[in-house]
């Protein structure tokens, strides 16, 4: 039975498993780490495209009985907290493919990335509005968005609706695909001072830019608004309006300050 408190939802159509696969371009000599693996119907098209799979699953139950289903094949389980888990263990440039608790989402992208050993590329499936967020453009822009377009380039991937689950989970669920940049948008050194402008700007999001930079970095309005418009920003935005660039413009500007 699946765990209701692990957010456990059992996906079994094939083709639907084959196409997240897919969406990985896995090769024979690739490594892949996925989370949560569950049941192992994911697992098996893994372990058929790719030459090693280490899966890292919460439950002790499962993570238990899984490597019996796969005799002889390249496969490592590991009973562990996959925020805890160390990707530093992982063969530079492996995979990631998931299946991922909704609730932990957002954890799971901000580990990946900020990662010193960070995947090539991450495809993982979830709730449908958050890999809209992930993968959304100016106009639709969120923390999120940002925070995982500094290190990748983003993209949506099959639309898995909600009666394809067990139990069936209150909402439909997206693949979004993440390629890893090969080098971040934001450097290592600078991505505390990035993010504590971006944290501003988005605090009070239905506020103009003016006021959100203002509260957010502790500075006057008249100082906030110089700060955009010599970063070339409209003040009257908002922002979800902006793009990466122009947070990093920003960015930029503010920590020269």
């Amino acid at each position: 039975m699946p765990k209701k408190e692990l957010g456990q939802h059992w996906l079994k159509d094939r083709d639907i498993l084959a196409a997240i696969a897919d969406d990985a371009d896995l090769e024979p000599d690739d490594a892949v780490l996925e989370i949560g693996p569950g049941l192992g119907t994911l697992t098996s098209e893994l372990l058929r495209r790719a030459g090693q799979v280490v899966a890292v699953e919460f439950d002790p139950d499962l993570a238990r009985k899984l490597p019996g289903q796969f005799p002889g094949k390249n496969l490592q389980v590991v009973h562990e907290d996959i925020l805890q888990f160390d990707l530093d263990s992982l063969p530079a440039g492996y995979k990631v493919v998931a299946n991922v608790p909704y609730y932990i989402t957002s954890k799971i992208i901000e580990k990946l990335m900020t990662a010193k050993n960070k995947p090539s590329t991450v495809v993982i499936l979830v709730q449908k509005e958050v890999a809209e967020r992930v993968a959304a453009g100016p106009g639709d822009m969120s923390i999120l968005a940002v925070s995982a377009q500094v290190f990748a380039n983003a993209r949506l991937g099959v639309l898995v609706p909600r009666d394809y689950f067990t139990p069936p989970p209150k909402v439909d669920s997206q693949v979004v695909v993440l390629e890893t940049l090969a080098a971040p948008l934001v450097a290592p050194e600078d991505e505390k001072a990035f993010f504590r402008v971006v944290k501003a700007g988005f605090a009070a999001k239905r506020k103009k830019l003016r006021s959100s930079i203002s509260a957010g970095l502790g500075i006057g309005k008249p100082a906030a608004e110089e700060l955009l418009r010599h970063a070339n920003i409209n003040p009257e935005l908002r922002a979800e309006d902006l793009s990466i660039n122009d947070w990093l413009r920003l960015a930029k500007d503010a920590v020269g300050n």
